[in-house]
């Protein structure tokens, strides 16, 4: 069956980040190398759609450093998707890249996981936002949630990327892209693991020189792939 979009939620505000030093705000979960996992089934998370939520902060030349606004000058690409592994065996991706935008279990009657777009202009100030359905949590295995440069210079520093998870209740989960290391074409964000009823985000930030390929081969998801294009 087709999605129909115009009932995906609407995005969240975005979040005020407090400085360094100040509180610690009960509405958002940062995941650090101190702290990389938590658990949306304890935080009472693990119900209704997660959007995953990509934007980036590339401050053009010459301008204020406007937020969420690719780069005008050295523009880059940058895409939003994931690896997914399905309970019943099933697995693949879900990118702009080849038109996969939607996944589903064998039997399931909708998407569990979907795109909804590719913004490729760079003024959609939403970024790129991934869907996944909780209410089929117990048919997820595992999903890994990666951004992928597909056009233009790989510098991860000055796109300034962030993901935030944003879940049906509870609090976000935001996870930065830092420690970046240019020259690397795709970042695999946090994996996404469902283990004994458990559901929980983990923070990877793990740059990797290639493709969707060699992230796989990183993290064994044992895929066969082919080139593609949007």
């Amino acid at each position: 069956m087709g999605i129909d979009y115009t009932k995906r939620p609407k995005p969240d505000p975005q979040p005020q980040h407090a400085g360094q030093g100040g509180p610690v705000s009960l509405s958002k979960v940062t995941l650090t190398k101190a702290a990389p996992t938590v658990s949306l089934t304890k935080q009472g998370s693990a119900t209704g759609v997660l959007r995953v939520n990509l934007n980036w902060n590339a401050r053009p030349a010459g301008q204020g450093g406007g937020l969420f606004k690719r780069m005008l000058s050295g523009a880059i690409d940058l895409d939003l998707g994931c690896l997914y592994e399905f309970v019943d065996g099933s697995k693949g991706v879900v990118q702009a890249l080849g038109n996969a935008f939607s996944a589903q279990p064998y039997g399931a009657r909708e998407a569990v996981i979907w795109l909804d777009g590719d913004d490729r202009s760079g003024t959609n100030s939403a970024g790129e936002n991934l869907y996944i359905n909780l209410a089929y949590a117990n048919q997820i295995r595992r999903v890994m949630v990666f951004a992928l440069i597909y056009e233009g210079v790989p510098n991860w520093a000055a796109a300034d990327g962030v993901v935030t998870l944003y879940p049906a209740a509870g609090p976000q989960v935001e996870v930065r892209l830092d420690d970046s290391r240019d020259g690397a074409r795709i970042c695999g964000i946090a994996m996404i693991e469902s283990n004994g009823g458990d559901l929980s985000v983990r923070r990877e930030v793990t740059y990797i020189n290639g493709s969707q390929r060699d992230l796989d081969r990183a993290y064994g998801w044992g895929m066969r792939w082919a080139a593609g294009s949007k």
